[in-house]
């Protein structure tokens, strides 16, 4: 289940439940659509007889924060999975972005580039390192505001997943 919702007036929510290979619903209505990619993150859609073109813009995985354009018009899109609605519920959902210790590796890889240095504030979303992973770069991002306390890693390290990579103060 993920609650999706926009943040343009008027704000608009939707309960999104899907799983692999099964049916989607929103809003606990069937959801059916036609969707054709056409290349570097656009889409054709058909849902209810309407065409839209869909293109994505840029998705924050991290953040589950995605921009898309929809028949030219940007609309950006939140969205929450169970364990995030479940720390809204408990009150803690602003209890992990508060304070920012250390940044871990989110998977096993190579250190390409490092963008930051001890010593450095960063804020949110600035990028701090560049991990290779499968062939592919991504770019860690800062989770939250603070100063770079230690990078505990070098250029061209070996990283497990999980390994410290960055400390904060």
């Amino acid at each position: 289940m993920l609650q999706v919702r926009t943040d343009a007036a008027p704000q608009q929510n939707w309960e999104v439940d899907y799983r692999p290979g099964g049916p989607i619903t929103v809003n606990g209505e069937p959801f059916a659509w036609d969707i054709a990619p056409l290349g570097n993150g656009r889409y054709h859609v058909v849902h209810e007889g309407r065409s839209y073109t869909a293109e994505l813009v840029s998705a924050d995985y991290a953040a589950k924060t995605f921009v898309l354009k929809l028949n030219g018009q940007q609309i950006t899109l939140q969205a929450k999975d169970r364990f995030d609605l479940l720390l809204d519920k408990l009150g803690m959902s602003n209890a992990a972005a508060s304070k920012v210790n250390e940044l871990k590796a989110p998977m096993p890889g190579l250190i390409v580039d490092i963008r930051v240095a001890a010593g450095q504030t960063v804020q949110k979303g600035d990028p701090l390192l560049v991990l290779e992973a499968m062939k592919m770069e991504n770019i860690l991002k800062a989770p939250g505001e603070g100063t770079v306390a230690a990078i505990k890693v070098t250029l061209r390290d070996n990283v497990t997943k999980g390994q410290v990579l960055i400390q904060f103060s």
